[in-house]
Parts: structure tokens; C-alpha cells; sequence
């Protein structure tokens, strides 16, 4: 006969099939009113006492009406043995030295062949253990007292002053030294020697060679030298108030 109470707690409830592993799966359990959440484990009876047992025997009341005993018999603790690790290089040369060289063959000679590594004695065959003085005083140090009498005398306040005196009066120093030493190079006459260049004449433009010489043109349309001069100078008075780059176009309106 299955106990139906104790599925009360689970998701399914008094519902459908009951099973065992419903009571040890945390996700369908649900919590019971003023009782803590279980989380699925089996809790032994009434009657476990729970923590670990004490193997150490003091002999009772008779023990110690007759007396204590002066020494007490520590425990013994063995030293446990480190666990030591393959070897990967070792193996490794191994195999080179026996002429194997694809993976495939290291890989099965390491399966048939052992070598760990070795372990690291400590120094001297003493194990590390740091030796505390006896004059040696545990905790917190104590903070000073605050130095009441510096702060009436406003002694902090005058090194303040003092500190950013001297750091003014560095500063001071330093733009008056800036301003001695401008940084200026002046040119030597090898300087300017060195960076001068030898002024070289352009070449003049390509002009055919029977126009190099004294050309004139085959019809002159002015009857006389001085008629030109006019028309030319008429031209550059009368350009002003017309348009275009060379004064040839409309006049233009007066502006105000």
C-alpha cells in the first residue's frame, strides 16, 4: 500500500501514478506550509544521531578522581603521498630515439610505455615551515594619537602655504628661463651657402625662325605711326566702361 501523504508536497499531487523517484526530484517538489524546502534526499529516522563521532576516550569520572594523564598522545598524521604525473617529454624522446614518428605510432607506443615525472624533494629534506619569533605581537597596530596641538597651532595650514609658495616661485623660475632662451637659430653664412640656389634664366618660348628676326606684317592698316598710337590709347580709355576681359563687349550701366 502506497503511503499517498507524503505525495502531497510534488507537483502531480494525489493525482495520477505515484513513483519513488517523484520524492527526490527537486523540480517537482513544492514547499509545505511553515516547513522548510526539501530538496530530495532521503533523511534516515528519528533515532540517527547526525555529525561525527568522537573516538578519543578520556576514562570517565574514575580517570579523573585518580588523576590526569601529563601527556596527551596526538594523532599521527602520515604524510600523503603526492600523486606523480606521465611525463609527456620523456615520452616523447622515447619514441624519436625508437624511430617513431607519425602521431599514430607515438600515440600507441605512450599506451604500452609508463614514465612520471619526478617529484620535487624539498630543500635540504626540511619542509617549508615559517618559524614565528616569540617577541612577536598578533593584530592590528593602534593608530597615533592626532597631534592636537598641530591643529591649534594651524601647522598644517602654514606647510600648505609653504608648499605652494615654492611651487609658485618654481614655476616662476622655469617661464623666466623660457623666456631667456628664445630657441632662435640664426643662419651662418655656410648655411646660407648650403641652401642658396644659382638663379637660372627661363628659356623663351619657341618662336619660328623667320620670326626671330625683325619681322613686319605684309598690310598695315593705320596710315601713319601716330594714328596707331591714338586708336590704342582710344581703345584704353574707352575699356574701362565696357564689358568683358579685354574691354570688346557692351558698355555698362552707370552705377550709383
Amino acid at each position: 500500500m502506497i503511503d499517498t501523504e507524503v505525495y502531497n508536497s510534488t507537483a502531480a499531487g494525489i493525482l495520477g501514478a505515484k513513483r519513488e523517484t517523484m520524492l527526490t526530484n527537486q523540480l517537482l517538489l513544492r514547499p509545505e506550509l511553515g516547513c522548510s524546502m526539501k530538496r530530495g534526499y532521503a533523511i534516515p529516522g528519528e533515532g540517527f544521531t547526525f555529525g561525527r563521532p568522537n573516538a578519543g576516550r578520556d576514562g570517565g569520572t574514575a580517570e579523573a578522581m585518580t588523576g590526569w594523564a601529563s601527556t596527551i598522545s596526538l594523532p599521527i598524521r602520515r604524510r600523503k603521498e603526492k600523486q606523480t604525473q606521465r611525463d609527456f617529454i620523456a615520452l616523447n624522446r622515447a619514441a624519436l630515439n625508437a624511430g617513431l614518428t607519425t602521431a599514430q605510432d607515438q600515440y600507441q607506443f605512450r599506451a604500452t610505455h609508463d614514465v612520471r615525472a619526478k617529484i620535487q624533494e624539498d630543500v635540504g629534506g626540511r619542509s617549508k615551515t615559517r618559524r614565528i619569533p616569540p617577541s612577536m605581537v598578533f593584530g592590528i597596530s593602534t593608530r597615533p594619537s592626532t597631534p592636537v596641538f598641530d591643529l591649534l597651532e594651524h601647522k598644517y595650514q602654514d606647510r600648505w602655504l609653504q608648499q605652494r609658495r615654492a611651487s609658485e616661485l618654481t614655476k616662476r623660475e622655469k617661464e623666466i628661463t623660457k623666456k631667456n632662451t628664445t630657441g632662435k637659430i640664426y643662419d651662418t653664412r655656410a648655411s646660407l651657402l648650403r641652401t642658396f640656389e644659382n638663379p637660372v634664366d627661363s628659356a623663351p618660348l619657341w618662336q619660328m625662325p623667320k620670326f626671330s628676326r625683325m619681322a613686319k606684317p605684309h598690310l598695315e592698316t593705320f596710315r601713319s605711326l601716330n594714328a596707331r598710337e591714338k586708336a590704342f590709347d582710344h581703345h584704353a580709355s574707352d575699356s574701362i566702361s565696357r564689358r568683358g576681359v579685354f574691354g570688346h563687349g557692351i558698355y555698362e550701366p552707370a552705377k550709383s
